[in-house]
């Protein structure tokens, strides 16, 4: 892409590849926002349950429908993703983890951890029944 003033911008953005660190911030703030919206359900669930039976069975039924699923299997990794970045800036709070390859390593066991512990919650749930 041409400028104005006919320079290319630096670094070109058709090319740029942003660092796994960075998409890794930025996916915890986007986190942090789901993180806020999940809030909003759960009082919109604790109001249908406070509003009787049949406030909350009509949310209920929105909760167990596949979409609902989605939402609750999303707002889970969000959870879970968001509570092991923050271990991962416990860390770097005392001044470890700075090295680009020690950033990455941990970068990539956050998601692994949030994948992990999505599943394992969602399996549990399952068989619980």
């Amino acid at each position: 892409m041409i400028t104005q003033n006919s320079r290319p911008m630096s670094p070109h953005v058709q090319i740029y590849r942003l660092p796994l660190t960075a998409l890794i911030s930025i996916t915890h703030r986007m986190t942090g926002v789901i993180l806020a919206f999940g809030a909003l359900l759960m009082v919109w669930i604790l109001t249908s349950v406070a509003a009787g039976p049949e406030s909350y069975a009509a949310v209920q039924g929105h909760l167990t429908a596949w979409y609902g699923q989605l939402v609750l299997f999303g707002f889970t990794f969000a959870l879970y993703f968001h509570f092991c970045h923050g271990i991962r800036h416990l860390f770097w709070d005392i001044g470890w983890g700075f090295e680009l390859e020690i950033a990455d390593r941990n970068a990539i066991l956050t998601l692994v951890f949030a994948a992990a512990l999505t599943l394992v919650t969602w399996l549990v749930a399952l068989m619980a029944g």
